[in-house]
């Protein structure tokens, strides 16, 4: 079960949609030129409804099969990302500043290649729920849908999703059962002493030495805290204290931020938990004030089990290249979708190139049909027209 061979017809459609969504970037929840591309192609393929304007400018189109059933979730991410390009291509972006770095381009262009073929085809029961997303590299688009009610609004039983991976070999789809993808949280830390000269430090209540000996310790959150089994990942990425020019000035105030990687929520508790002791006793024994901010981001993308083997499968069938992948500690806002119904999320290489969010990224757009005939099989085996 190869590539489907109608969606090879129009492959060259696909390339021409994605290439005009990559000229286009648009960022964040203000994706509504794209939305109206999205709605236009639909229409034309003859779905049965669109519903516009969901977390601002997100869309859900709907295609009725043959016969009852329950509906299925199909889900691509339409926003770009704050990066100047510099792949040098033909169609490159527009929008200085701004351009489609993680694939989204092309995530929505393979959505729409399997929406044509569904709806010309209806080979399946029940119903298809096409999801087309803003906002997720920024902002959470998945789980404002999902707060807007996408899920019950449409009796949306199950849900899966693709994303590109540059690196891996072209066609190749990769995937796991469990977490394939972190939860994502920031520590913000401030801190408050009291300056003076650097030649005078008992005078002070000196911030820089409380924040090395807070970095320090919040190291020892993955060493002494967790279990050797369990995935986390505390790395403090920023850092900054003191004035410009002047090595004689003890600094007032301070601050660092952190970002925090895992996959349990035992874990994930256990971390902000210690890390609040460790700087609230820090800033203690060393007489400066802190202000914590501990926000919790995307949760972990956890796929079912069942869900995940089934969609393996099928894309061995589409593509006879399928893998299993180790669990990765970046982050998708997908995983609010999978937090609320079973589903699977995956991953289809495209070849060597530069990284996602890279601004030499750029799309595959040989490996579209793959991508848009592996929703479709998904769909057909999921829903056979023929189930009673």
């Amino acid at each position: 079960m190869p590539v489907i061979n109608r969606i090879a017809e129009f492959a060259p459609e696909m390339a021409a949609w994605r290439q005009h969504l990559h000229r286009h970037p648009e960022l964040g929840f203000d994706c509504h030129a794209t939305a109206r591309f999205v709605v236009e192609r639909l229409r034309s393929f003859g779905v049965d409804a669109v519903h516009e304007g969901i977390a601002t400018s997100g869309v859900v189109a709907l295609i009725d099969g043959q016969g009852p059933g329950p509906t299925i979730g199909l889900r691509a991410d339409m926003d770009a990302l704050p990066i100047a390009e510099a792949t040098g291509a033909e169609y490159a972006s527009a929008v200085p500043g701004a351009m489609h770095a993680c694939g989204h381009d092309g995530h929505t262009a393979m959505l729409l290649g399997a929406a044509r073929h569904l709806a010309e085809t209806r080979n399946f029961a029940g119903r298809v729920a096409l999801i087309f997303q803003p906002a997720e590299e920024a902002g959470g688009g998945a789980g404002v849908m999902c707060e807007d009610g996408v899920l019950e609004r449409f009796d949306i039983a199950e849900v899966y999703a693709l994303h590109t991976r540059p690196g891996a070999p072209a066609g190749r789809f990769l995937g796991c059962a469990g977490p394939v993808l972190a939860a994502v949280d920031t520590l913000t830390v401030r801190l408050r002493g009291r300056g003076g000269h650097g030649a005078h430090p008992e005078d002070c209540a000196d911030p820089v030495t409380a924040l090395v000996a807070m970095v320090s310790a919040l190291q020892t959150i993955a060493s002494r805290n967790r279990k050797g089994t369990d995935a986390l990942i505390l790395s403090v990425t920023q850092i900054e204290s003191g004035a410009d020019g002047a090595d004689n000035v003890i600094p007032e105030t301070g601050w660092f931020r952190a970002t925090i990687r895992t996959y349990d929520r035992a874990v994930q508790d256990m971390v902000e938990a210690r890390a609040r002791d460790i700087v609230n006793g820090v800033a203690a024994a060393m007489g400066v004030e802190a202000h914590i901010e501990y926000e919790r981001g995307y949760p972990a993308t956890v796929n079912d089990a069942e869900k995940a083997a089934l969609a393996m499968d099928v894309a061995r069938d589409v593509s006879g290249d399928a893998a299993d992948c180790e669990p990765s500690m970046g982050a998708e806002d997908f995983a609010y979708m999978l937090e609320r119904r079973p589903g699977a999320y995956l991953f289809l290489g495209q070849g060597d190139g530069p990284p996602v969010h890279h601004p030499g990224f750029d799309f595959n757009d040989a490996v579209a049909p793959l991508g848009a005939s592996w929703f479709v099989r998904m769909v057909e085996t999921r829903q056979p027209r023929n189930a009673s």
